[in-house]
């Protein structure tokens, strides 16, 4: 069955009046903030109480809210056991002194209540203890199936209301799934919403799969398919909601690193010819391929910019492995990276546009880190044995990537923040590899 993904299907209604009334007559202060433009952020101290429920659910959705805000590295949420009200009814406001008192400076209360119908109400409230005045406040009416993602879309609100910035919790994430000894891994396209939760397969393992990318616009992607025996490799288009696939094309040579255009309406990638590879473009409507580069050497991985005038691609022209950024139609072709002796590869545009993620190898090791668009204030976030295929939340904050430990074991994920200290794996339940995170689902 596929899964719904509009926020118009968890019908969202209007929810707040009670506690807009309760602070109403309330004189202003100054609010509770996050300042995340800052190098490095002290963690908020946050209370999350368990929704009022009659069964599992509060408790449920409590939990993922709360995982969702620890780790972003943003949030410290305070352990239950120090809290000293009891929160029973939300619409009432509550006793701010308790909650000052074990330092929270921000709580969150909720409720669950099934009607009639079955379907359930979910309410929330964020209250700034501080300023001891209500921030915000919805509720929704969903069925008892989608609590998961009702949890996402609040603690994107919360995330939201307490950092200025639009939050990522309520996205999915495909990636290669990994099975199977080393030299007989069996890969399929998984998809998991972006904690690693709901995991659902999309192919079978009867064919090699890599480097699937989600477009910016929907929930299709494309992907590398490459079958067996003297099937030619293919560039896939599969809609994640219905599950039906499309071939792009066929390529008598191989195809690498198919990505979308920022409009979706077409595909970049890199196809060979004899020794060479060279970016193209292909419209999805017309089919017509437009050749972007022509060189002898290896020009591969492109990445448009978030306004689609300019792409950013590696490249050995030069004799190693560098970042080239060219102008949307080829033109203006210019090395950026001149990091040492280090290899560049896998870049990807922020959706910010303000800094370009990549791969680097050199000295033993594989390197995560950014740099400016002009090649200028390069910095790595987090090295190891084998780190890989950077991919952006959809708010540019935090980056996902792979890990490849070496020896008999498998790549696993992780993310890090654009600061570098909160590193954390992604729990999948196998190895897993090449990740691509999607737009927000509402």
């Amino acid at each position: 069955m596929p899964y719904e993904f509009s926020r118009r299907k968890l019908l969202l209604t209007a929810g707040s009046t009670a506690a807009l009334a309760l602070a109403g007559s309330r004189a202003p202060r100054a609010q509770t903030r996050i300042d995340i433009t800052r190098g490095t952020v002290q963690p908020l101290p946050i209370a999350i109480t368990d929704f009022v429920s009659d069964g599992d659910a509060g408790r449920n959705i409590t939990g993922v809210i709360t995982n969702n805000l620890r780790r972003s590295g943003l949030f410290a949420p305070i352990e239950p056991g120090a809290f000293i009200e009891r929160i029973t009814n939300i619409d009432v406001s509550p006793r701010f002194q308790d909650w000052r008192v074990i330092n929270a400076q921000t709580l969150v209360t909720g409720r669950v209540q099934r009607q009639g119908d079955g379907r359930f109400q979910v309410a929330f409230r964020l209250w700034d203890i501080s300023a001891g005045q209500y921030l915000i406040g919805q509720q929704f009416l969903t069925q008892p199936e989608n609590w998961r993602r009702i949890a996402h879309i609040i603690s994107d609100l919360i995330y939201q209301r307490l950092t200025g910035e639009k939050g990522y919790f309520d996205t999915r994430i495909v990636y290669i799934d990994e099975t199977g000894p080393k030299d007989k891994r069996v890969k399929r396209l998984a998809i998991m919403d972006q904690d690693g939760a709901n995991v659902r397969y999309l192919t079978r393992g009867d064919e090699l799969v890599l480097t699937p990318r989600f477009s910016p616009t929907n929930q299709d992607i494309t992907y590398m398919s490459y079958g067996r025996g003297d099937t030619p490799p293919r560039v896939m288009l599969m809609n994640i909601e219905t599950g039906q696939r499309e071939v792009v094309g066929d390529f008598p040579n191989m195809a690498f690193s198919p990505r979308f255009s920022p409009n979706g309406q077409s595909v970049i990638m890199s196809l060979q010819q004899q020794s060479a590879s060279n970016i193209w473009t292909m419209d999805l409507r017309s089919k017509r391929l437009v050749r972007l580069t022509t060189t002898p050497a290896i020009d591969t991985a492109p990445s448009y910019s978030p306004d689609g005038q300019q792409i950013v691609f590696e490249s050995d022209r030069g004799g190693g492995q560098q970042l080239y950024v060219m102008n949307a139609d080829g033109s203006n072709q210019r090395r950026i990276s001149f990091g040492g002796d280090g290899r560049y590869s896998t870049p990807v545009w922020s959706p910010r546009g303000d800094v370009l993620a990549f791969t680097k190898q050199g000295g033993g090791s594989f390197s995560i880190g950014v740099m400016r668009p002009d090649g200028q204030g390069e910095r790595i976030l987090t090295e190891g044995f084998h780190n890989e295929g950077p991919t952006w939340s959809p708010n540019g904050r935090v980056l996902m990537f792979f890990r490849d430990p070496g020896g008999n074991a498998g790549p696993k994920l992780f993310t890090v923040d654009l600061t570098g200290y909160n590193e954390l794996q992604v729990p999948t339940p196998a190895y897993a590899s090449d990740p691509a995170w999607s737009p927000p689902l509402s």
